[in-house]
């Protein structure tokens, strides 16, 4: 087992460096004080503040009710803020995302149209090719026909 140990110039050593003037020593925790002292502070706390109060009670109450409202108010008017606040982000994040679909929708339906026009033009383009090799190989046999 190794001990920590402090000399009394307060450096600390290791067992096996320590030189032979050191002694160990133990440190003692105490015990926490419990709810006795609490309760007694509390009690005297309460005593002090009723001997010392600058107002009467019914005026204490008066003004405890007075910042209850003013913190109600205050709380009712943060709710408010705040639920405004994310009901306008709400519409812009939703008018945001509206427009990105729209636009996403015009685009393929931008990219429908061009394929279709595409399609049709190579197709019409397939039967025009068609239609001339069909003519030559009409002419081709006529001629092979005459010789």
């Amino acid at each position: 087992m190794r001990w920590k140990t402090r000399t009394d110039e307060d450096d600390w050593y290791d067992e096996d460096d320590e030189p032979d003037y050191v002694e160990p020593y133990v440190i003692v925790e105490r015990q926490e004080a419990g709810i006795g002292p609490f309760l007694i502070g509390l009690a005297i706390g309460a005593g002090a503040a009723l001997l010392f109060a600058p107002q009467s009670g019914h005026e204490t109450r008066r003004g405890i009710a007075r910042s209850a409202r003013r913190a109600q108010d205050a709380a009712q008017d943060f709710v408010g803020d705040v639920s405004g606040t994310v009901a306008d982000k709400f519409r812009e994040v939703r008018a945001g995302v509206e427009d990105r679909i729209e636009a996403t929708l015009d685009a393929v339906d931008d990219k429908r149209r061009r394929v279709s026009n595409a399609f049709h033009a190579g197709r019409a383009a397939a039967r025009e090719a068609r239609g001339e090799l069909e003519q030559r190989i009409a002419e081709s046999k006529a001629a092979y026909k005459e010789t």
